[in-house]
């Protein structure tokens, strides 16, 4: 079995720790001049030292750099970066409960922020694909692929209600239907959406994306054809990947998230093998981007996903009653 990120011994192994406030803000610093990247904002930490475990190392850079003694935390996400010939584990943690007030001990500028209004380009490259695993939630629905046209009314009702029931993310994967049916239908969701927080995005239609201001998801043949991101940093991109090409072509062009599949039997496409959950862990670690378990996938599946390195679960059929 060939090794992993963290187990290469050139691999600088960095903790970064995410630390929310009452209201919901994260605590970003800045990195100071003189440094790598000065400038740019990312979440505190540090590297690890030999010999050291994770947790302690997310402790004493907390002490060492914030003045705060960490009480509690859970892993995040763990993103492979590349910066030149320098290669980077950034291991991420939320720090659920702490001792102290946080404050600059090390000269860096700090700042509270909703993670909705960081702008991602004033952020370190590998700090990115962090704030959008905190942005995106851990359930993403699409569409089912054979909803006929005539049925527009039903799914009008169906998508907002999903959405009123706190759903934040959905794709709208409607091939039966013509172009502009599907864009007559964000549009009529898309108020309704923006009042609750939640993000449409339409299956492939990259232009009706910036038109409306929303996200596109890309299928895995497009997601291959195109070299860089199509869409500003502030309209959503996902991808649909089956592999670790796929995957690492997604991270290249800048897709905020993807989806990784099938990672079980599934009704759409029965004639896929499913990969089970030690390869969709395998990959969904090595991927530099949130990673969605699809095939098979229920809100039952939430849990199991998170315990192996996924964002969450996206699904079809399990998410429609």
């Amino acid at each position: 079995m060939p090794a992993t990120v963290a187990q290469m011994p050139d691999v600088m192994h960095v903790m970064a720790g995410v630390m929310r406030d009452a209201i919901g803000r994260v605590l970003l610093a800045q990195r100071p001049a003189g440094k790598h990247l000065a400038g740019l904002w990312e979440f505190p930490g540090g590297k690890l030292e030999p010999g050291e475990l994770p947790l302690a190392a997310l402790a004493r850079e907390c002490r060492e750099e914030l003045g705060i003694e960490l009480q509690q935390a859970e892993p995040l996400i763990r993103i492979p970066w590349q910066y030149g010939e320098r290669t980077l584990l950034l291991d991420t943690w939320q720090i659920q409960q702490w001792r102290g007030t946080p404050q600059s001990l090390e000269g860096q500028a700090l700042q509270w922020q909703r993670p909705a209004r960081v702008d991602p380009a004033l952020l370190a490259p590998a700090d990115r694909p962090i704030l959008q695993a905190l942005r995106l939630p851990s359930s993403y629905l699409i569409t089912p692929a054979d909803v006929p046209p005539e049925k527009c009314e039903l799914w009008f009702e169906r998508i907002a209600q999903a959405i009123e029931d706190g759903e934040q993310l959905l794709q709208l994967r409607l091939p039966l239907w013509p172009q502009e049916f599907v864009r007559e239908l964000a549009a009529d969701l898309l108020p309704l959406a923006r009042r609750h927080g939640a993000q449409l995005l339409l299956n492939g239609d990259i232009d009706g994306a910036r038109a409306f201001g929303i996200g596109v998801h890309l299928k895995s043949a497009h997601l291959l054809a195109l070299s860089e991101r199509p869409l500003p940093l502030q309209q959503v991109v996902g991808a649909s990947c089956h592999d670790a090409a796929q995957l690492a072509h997604a991270v290249r062009i800048g897709v905020d998230f993807a989806t990784l599949s099938p990672v079980a039997a599934t009704t759409s496409h029965p004639q896929a093998a499913p990969m089970g959950w030690p390869t969709f862990q395998s990959l969904a670690e090595a991927a530099a981007l949130p990673v969605y378990a699809l095939g098979g996938m229920g809100p039952s599946h939430i849990a199991q996903a998170r315990q192996n390195s996924g964002q969450g679960v996206a699904g079809i059929r399990g998410f429609w009653p």
